[in-house]
């Protein structure tokens, strides 16, 4: 066997293969190879095992790369589930205002929130924004982070949404990380159809999805179901023509109020419910028979400082598969920290480590219908990260720090030593 890539003598290999669906339990445990190496071929991987079985039966081809990682962990390249990579402009003030009492839901009734980041972005040149996006991914990157998601959703009109989601084909091109794109044109009504939203809510069935799909511009459809955002009536009717037009769908639910958005995700076959911090029994049990992933958001409650994080324990034990993201944005989470984030679901959602380990690897990517990454076994795509602690458990004990030391994609060296490659 011949590998042009060797990562080898790590401390421990997490492959994260075989899990079964919802709690873990002791199957990471046993899917570990102590003292182990991968190699990889062509940006495939070849060969995951222990490390002098990797001496004996893999050979390095002339000018190949060996990279000790001795005392390391090694992980598959994480996959960010949900992020608002493209816009422009920041929120620092809303972030004073919430240190000195004011809640989300009031500093968007007073013109901020979400909208204010509609009216910078929009103004924003495309240069600016296509900057800003490359930014935020050599961050995310620097974490581990070699697939993401990512939304427009500070456009809100035809042609505002589908300049961001140029914007992030422009940026998955020009950067080694993948983004994986999706359509928020239903994140909120825009004030010019403030005392209209019927015809907002027709726009983005009729037009803007459309229009997105046709140019290829987005593989799944979001909406926000909230009191404030959009009904579960009327996002029904915004992700049922997503679906016909052939985009996969992602839902935003039950992160104020329980709406019954859960149970919507599950009705539609969504592939993702985000948020979750209401959920209802019922809505867990949906989510779980239909085999919806859900995807938690919990550094978005403490940057937000609500009392009420999303019950992670409860959907594991109902059997739904949990996944772990940033929700990367200028306004309710302003961080790239995929590892931070995962750190506070052991503290705040009664996540253990090894599911908040597979909550941004294996999870994600399954959320995002990606078979090729979050896992590393011979044949999938050569994606990994190292890093410098002697247990996976430090990861996310040691928290807020970025231990990732190397990162692979697609069997390149990107990240060496902490730094850009």
């Amino acid at each position: 066997m011949q590998a042009d890539l060797i990562l080898a003598g790590a401390a421990q290999v997490v492959t994260f293969g075989n899990l079964p669906g919802g709690h873990v339990g002791n199957a990471v445990a046993q899917g570990i190879v102590h003292g182990g190496s991968v190699a990889c071929r062509e940006g495939r991987i070849v060969f995951v095992g222990a490390a002098d079985e990797c001496r004996h039966t893999v050979d390095l081809v002339a000018g190949g790369n060996e990279i000790d990682c001795s005392g390391q962990v090694i992980l598959p390249g994480l996959v960010d589930a949900h992020t608002h990579l493209p816009f422009a402009g920041d929120r620092a003030q809303e972030f004073r205002l919430r240190l000195a009492g004011k809640s989300y839901e009031e500093i968007a009734a007073a013109g901020g929130g979400i909208l204010a980041t509609v009216t910078a972005t929009r103004a924003a040149c495309d240069e600016d924004l296509q900057a800003g996006c490359l930014q935020r991914m050599n961050r995310m990157l620097s974490f581990g982070v070699t697939t993401a998601e990512a939304k427009s959703g500070y456009g809100l009109t035809r042609d505002h949404e589908l300049r961001l989601l140029q914007i992030l084909a422009f940026a998955d091109e020009a950067h080694v990380l993948d983004l994986v794109p999706t359509l928020l044109a239903a994140h909120v009504v825009p004030p010019e159809y403030a005392d209209r939203r019927s015809d907002y809510v027709d726009l983005v069935a009729e037009e803007i999805v459309p229009a997105a799909a046709a140019a290829g511009l987005a593989r799944f459809c979001d909406v926000f179901v909230e009191a404030g955002a959009f009904s579960v009536e009327e996002a029904r009717i915004i992700l049922t023509a997503a679906r016909a037009a052939g985009m996969e769908l992602r839902l935003h639910v039950d992160q104020l109020t329980a709406g019954g958005g859960a149970e919507l995700a599950a009705e539609m076959n969504a592939a993702s419910a985000d948020h979750l911090e209401h959920v209802t029994p019922a809505g867990m049990q949906a989510l779980a028979q239909a085999g919806t992933v859900a995807v938690l958001l919990p550094a978005v409650d403490l940057f937000l400082r609500k009392t009420v994080y999303p019950p992670a324990g409860d959907l594991l034990a109902a059997g739904v598969d949990v996944a772990l993201a940033t929700d990367c944005n200028p306004g309710s989470c302003m961080t790239e920290n995929l590892t931070l984030a995962a750190s506070l679901a052991c503290l705040t959602t009664g996540m253990d480590t090894d599911d908040a380990l597979a909550g941004i690897t294996q999870r994600p990517a399954r959320s995002l219908r990606l078979d090729d990454v979050g896992t590393l076994e011979p044949g999938k795509v050569a994606d990994l990260a190292v890093f410098d602690v002697p247990d996976r458990t430090h990861i996310l004990y040691h928290f807020g720090v970025n231990h990732c030391s190397t990162v692979v994609k697609d069997g390149q060296v990107v990240i060496c030593d902490g730094v850009l490659a």
